[in-house]
């Protein structure tokens, strides 16, 4: 089909409410495709692309999904070259590495599909829409957050994800709240990719190193799992905070239930991935989101929120993966 790409208009937040520009009994192929679920975030990635395409799929009788997972770039590269052959309408995609999917991405948006990108946003854009969470907000968030509880003293650690843009936009952000409070030190900032059992052994090298550690900054739930488990194995009772990242239910659970070092996290849903299906559904069919006089917006940024024990419920989910 011919797609007629909407006039588009920059926005951070958007009400997935609907009114339809034009009724159509024209039916849609929406494909999805994501990373493997290699970790607790995209395992919660995962979760929620199937959950969305199913609620979804109840909404709107017009609109068919597919949805692909994918252990590599070039596997992933294999799942759009696949989509675009079964007669694709949108095309919605958490990118597993940019930079490999920049080819065939544009080739889907260049050939007309409506194509919205996730998360790790392509070199050059094209897509009709990018949605993210806010890196540096979260970094900004979990410092403030931190430096309160703390009194504005204290020495920390921090651990960082891999080498990526996204990990230094939040880690930069983070630093930069840090330098307003001259009276937190901090000891040591190490890179643990966001894999768990790395971020165990990382912990364990630091604690050793440092024999007054008052808080730990994880910037990911996993990880903040894993420091934990760091610190009470090897007993350091003077860690008196550990913050995480991303909003899991396990770390959820642990706020809930007044958890002595786990008190906060800031979120980074791995829901966005059902925002940007329904985003795509409105988007392919020319809809308008609630009283917008435009389309969808083309720019979409997810608020980086704290999670204490006085909101807590509001994002208590035991049946997500994540």
């Amino acid at each position: 089909m011919t797609i007629t790409r909407v006039l588009k208009q920059t926005a951070l937040t958007a009400a997935l409410v609907a009114t339809p520009l034009a009724a159509s009994a024209e039916e849609y192929h929406i494909g999805v495709t994501v990373p493997s679920a290699d970790h607790g975030w995209t395992a919660g990635l995962l979760w929620w692309a199937q959950h969305a395409t199913e609620e979804l799929a109840e909404k709107h009788d017009d609109v068919s999904f597919t949805v692909l997972s994918a252990s590599s770039g070039t596997a992933q590269v294999s799942n759009v070259e696949d989509l675009m052959i079964r007669d694709l309408d949108a095309l919605v995609i958490l990118p597993h590495n940019p930079a490999t999917l920049q080819q065939v991405i544009t080739e889907a948006y260049e050939s007309g599909i409506y194509t919205v990108v996730v998360d790790r946003e392509l070199e050059e854009p094209s897509q009709d829409v990018f949605l993210a969470g806010d890196n540096p907000g979260l970094g900004e968030v979990a410092a403030r957050y931190m430096a309160e509880e703390l009194g504005g003293e204290g020495n920390i650690l921090v651990l960082e994800g891999p080498p990526i843009p996204i990990n230094s936009q939040r880690v930069e952000a983070f630093n930069a709240v840090m330098a307003d409070y001259p009276d937190i030190n901090i000891l040591d900032s190490q890179a643990t990719d966001w894999n768990p059992q790395k971020a165990l052994s990382v912990t364990e090298d630091l604690l050793g190193s440092n024999p007054q550690v008052d808080a730990i900054w994880a910037g990911d739930d996993d990880v903040l799992v894993s420091a934990l488990h760091a610190v009470e194995e090897n007993e350091r009772d003077d860690v008196k905070l550990i913050v995480g990242g991303g909003g899991s239910q396990q770390v959820i659970e642990m706020i809930r239930n007044d958890h002595p070092v786990v008190s906060g996290t800031v979120t980074y849903p791995p829901n966005m991935i059902a925002s940007a299906i329904a985003l795509a559904v409105h988007g392919v069919k020319g809809e308008r989101l609630g009283d917008m006089y435009h389309g969808v917006p083309s720019r979409v940024i997810l608020a980086a929120d704290l999670i204490t024990g006085d909101n807590v419920e509001e994002f208590y989910q035991p049946e997500a993966a994540y």
